[in-house]
């Protein structure tokens, strides 16, 4: 019998999603900051099996969104529930439940699509701490199961594996066993400029950033991948920002991501990056959806 089966993984901002899909999968598929609203977009990360395919939905942080951004980020998040045959709920072991989290309850209540709550980053708290907030969330919905993790260290995650597929139906292999994720080379490159920009960077300029690859070249007989990338952003000073002085924090990101970029593709790599301001990007239709943020 061969099982498979599509999990949405589901929470407030800076949770610990894509760290955990990250994990779950065996490679970094998601870009990761300590930074909140990281994932723009729906991401798919596989985990093969001889017995079957866990397909994993990576998704932006729901929360009260202002901005025409955020509005596409959360409705990319919401639109995964009626695409799953299971929702991984992630709640900060360190954070109070809120009216965010028990939105996202009744939501899980309404789509009728089972649920395993998880309790991340479980290694910042104490145990006294963490019981008490496993009794504190137990009333809010019939979950599957409670499960206590630390993404970050994979302390629990097998346990988590194990519990998804029990839940697993059985099914078809949807993917080739070599694939394990559905974003192209480009997008994966884009992300990882965008990471260490939200990395190096402060205030709203990681949230005023989007990333457009201009070319993305593989020379064949030397394996050199060559990339041009523009990396836009809404105002003359958030560009002297990412620029630097004499250049010096484009320098700091070109070569932070291309090491990154490096590491992912396994072969050498090229990167020459641009900096452009589109004014006022994020509360544009038409620019969103040019840099990828499209309607759901």
């Amino acid at each position: 019998m061969f099982k498979s089966g599509f999990i949405g993984i589901i929470g407030k901002p800076n949770a610990g999603k894509s760290t955990l899909m990250n994990f779950m999968v065996g490679g970094k598929i998601a870009i990761t900051t300590h930074k909140p609203q990281t994932t723009r977009n729906r991401i798919m990360g596989i985990r093969n099996t001889e017995a079957g395919q866990f397909i994993f939905l990576d998704t932006p942080g729901i929360h009260k969104a202002r901005t025409p951004l955020n509005r596409r980020m959360v409705s990319a998040a919401m639109g995964v529930f009626g695409d799953v045959n299971l929702l991984l709920l992630l709640v900060d072991a360190g954070s109070y439940i809120d009216e965010d989290d028990n939105f996202i309850v009744q939501s899980i209540k309404k789509s009728n699509v089972p649920a395993v709550l998880v309790i991340n980053k479980i290694d910042l708290i104490k145990r006294e701490s963490l019981l008490a907030m496993i009794e504190s969330v137990r009333h809010l919905h019939h979950f599957e199961e409670i499960v206590p993790v630390c993404a970050l260290k994979g302390f629990n995650v097998d346990r988590l594996l194990d519990i998804i597929w029990n839940i697993l139906p059985e099914g078809p292999q949807y993917f080739p066993d070599d694939m394990i994720t559905d974003r192209s080379e480009r997008f994966i490159a884009a992300e990882i400029i965008r990471e260490k920009i939200t990395i190096l960077t402060h205030k709203e300029v990681p949230y005023s950033t989007a990333i457009t690859i201009e070319s993305f070249k593989e020379n064949e007989a030397t394996g050199l991948i060559r990339i041009h990338a523009t990396v836009n952003v809404e105002k003359d000073s958030q560009k002297g920002i990412i620029i630097g002085k004499k250049g010096s924090m484009l320098k700091k990101i070109g070569s932070g991501a291309r090491l990154e970029i490096e590491r992912f593709f396994d072969t050498g790599v090229y990167l020459e990056l641009f900096v452009r301001v589109r004014k006022d990007w994020t509360h544009n239709s038409r620019m969103l959806g040019e840099f990828g943020y499209l309607d759901e």
